[in-house]
């Protein structure tokens, strides 16, 4: 990483974890043209034990913000490792949040606030993004959320 996105992490007291390895028969990214897609991911300790819960029930909102925080530390990561550097990231132009809620929560979009948040925090104006938050009845390994990601690059 170059030292104005590696400063801004520092100075967010951020530090980009090894990416997660693909659970099944995927990648965790794909490059096409000046497209970066990221597999979805989900949150993980820094011991790299998988949170999990469902929103709205055993996890609150707070905690679950926490947790799409955490997700968009791990996006970053992969995005890192696919670009060499965070610092060619032009622009994130989309989220797809997941989140395993109850069917009576719908508080959705705070959630995924924590990985969008974050985003704008890291890359300012160029962070912000198109992006759609859903409920779903089940994660894989009962994950709180899975993100994935479209970015634009040079």
């Amino acid at each position: 990483m170059s030292h104005s996105i590696e400063s801004k992490l520092a100075s967010l007291g951020i530090v980009l974890p090894p990416i997660s390895l693909p659970q099944a028969n995927y990648v965790p990214f794909v490059i096409s043209g000046n497209l970066l897609y990221l597999s979805g991911q989900g949150p993980k300790t820094s011991e790299g034990t998988w949170l999990c819960g469902k929103v709205g029930d055993d996890v609150s909102v707070e905690t679950a913000y926490q947790h799409a925080r955490q997700t968009g530390i791990s996006l970053l990561a992969t995005a890192n490792a696919a670009l060499g550097s965070l610092d060619r990231v032009e622009r994130v132009v989309k989220l797809l949040g997941l989140v395993n809620a109850t069917p009576q929560f719908t508080e959705h979009p705070k959630v995924i606030n924590g990985c969008s948040d974050l985003l704008v925090e890291v890359f300012g104006d160029a962070g912000r993004h198109a992006r759609s938050a859903i409920g779903v009845g089940s994660l894989p390994m009962g994950i709180t959320v899975e993100i994935e990601a479209i970015l634009l690059f040079r």
